[in-house]
């Protein structure tokens, strides 16, 4: 029996995706529920599970957009599982590339080059005027690569005797879709950013105290993101309009906060969503940050858990941003951006101190929040980030870190 695989609905709103990456090869055995694809949505990557066991024939080539319930593959259910096949199989894979890539294989092909090039490489040669009879190919049997033609091209200006290479890669359609709501935000908010300095002073201390024993307790370490969270859930709720966005000719406000926090993924930037922020404790924001962090990393995380989402907090600081002015998230209408923390001179009662500083930045859609609300915002942020015994734990630190 002969089954027809075809791409599944990743979510509501997406109607096509693209086929990353073939784990598997045409013609292999595939098991049942094995990740055979990688799949890209405009908002995630997802793996793609093989329907039944059986031989495949793919149908779709790497870097193919495919409709949602269009077939890519065939699945042959009553082939018989090869026995002793699959070491066979991964040394063949695993070996395969070195052989092709090695110099001994790139002399080899050169001495018998036809000149016949790959569409890409045609494409580069003709832009530049180069006919391809007068290139060598290092392909398989003489084929001339795209790399080949790109290094056939003559450079401009001085020689320098070094690499002048260039490579071409198609952007994935995650990244795609970050790039055009990057765009969307700039053309369509009136976007603004209002700045500020904390003094992360208290927090280093509390975290010192207790940061080992609420990892021995809860399992997560004690960061600085529940800090951030929870000041972002206290301001939020003294100025609302922060947490709403505007819905044609309204403006929808939230009595609700759900977090959304931008990580760096394998495929790019990912924004997964702490629901419902304003219920959780500090163990519970740490917990929730590494659960939807692993998740993003290891290319897991789902739609529904990156959709929605009413506020930003973006940590460039990790990277050892300084100082920066976050894009809005839309159809959010702020978003915080936290930056390293380095020592700095400042003056307290009347003297010189050094202490641990952090910028930190308010992006926000002015259109709907007014100047005032949004340094109110900040500086309600700054003062439960400076003064978190009091006004994020109500002067119980052991009973707010549940310890």
């Amino acid at each position: 029996m002969i089954l027809e695989m075809k791409v599944p609905s990743p979510g509501e709103s997406i109607t096509e995706v693209e086929i990353a990456e073939w784990l598997v090869q045409d013609g292999d055995y595939v098991e049942k529920d094995q990740a055979i694809a990688e799949v890209d949505s405009d908002k995630a990557t997802l793996e793609l599970p093989a329907e039944a066991s059986g031989t495949i024939t793919l149908k779709a080539e790497e870097g193919d957009a495919v409709a949602v319930g269009q077939v890519v593959c065939l699945i042959d259910t009553s082939a018989a599982k090869p026995e002793g096949d699959e070491p066979a199989k991964t040394e063949e894979k695993v070996e395969a590339p070195k052989v092709e890539s090695s110099k001994p294989a790139a002399t080899e092909a050169k001495t018998y080059a036809t000149g016949t090039a790959s569409p890409a490489a045609k494409k580069i040669l003709a832009e530049k005027g180069m006919d391809a009879s007068t290139i060598s190919g290092t392909g398989k049997d003489g084929r001339i690569t795209k790399e080949d033609a790109v290094k056939a091209v003559p450079s401009m200006g001085t020689p320098t005797g070094g690499n002048r290479g260039t490579s071409r890669s198609k952007m994935s359609m995650l990244r795609r879709k970050v790039a055009e709501r990057l765009v969307e935000a700039k053309n369509t908010t009136a976007m603004l950013t209002t700045f500020n300095e904390v003094d992360m002073s208290p927090i280093f201390a509390l975290r010192k105290e207790y940061k080992e024993t609420f990892k021995a307790k809860h399992g997560v370490g004690l960061g600085f993101m529940s800090f951030f969270t929870l000041a972002v859930v206290r301001a939020l709720k003294m100025y609302p309009a922060v947490n709403s966005m505007i819905d044609g000719k309204e403006m929808l406000s939230y009595d609700f906060v759900d977090v959304s926090i931008a990580v760096s993924g394998p495929k790019g930037l990912m924004v997964p969503v702490i629901r419902n922020a304003e219920n959780l404790s500090f163990r519970g924001v740490e917990a929730e940050v590494k659960r939807l962090a692993l998740r993003a990393r290891d290319g897991k995380i789902t739609v529904d858990e990156m959709t929605g989402g009413t506020f930003t907090i973006s940590n460039g600081g990790v990277f050892g941003s300084m100082l920066s002015t976050p894009i809005i998230n839309p159809p959010q209408s702020g978003i915080l951006g936290m930056h390293n923390i380095v020592e700095r001179p400042v003056a307290i009662d009347g003297q010189v101190v050094i202490r641990p500083i952090m910028y930190v930045a308010l992006s926000y859609d002015h259109r709907i929040i007014d100047g005032k609300e949004s340094v109110g915002f900040l500086v309600a942020v700054k003062e439960a980030l400076e003064n978190p015994t009091e006004l994020l734990m109500d002067n119980d630190i052991k009973k707010a870190l549940e310890l």
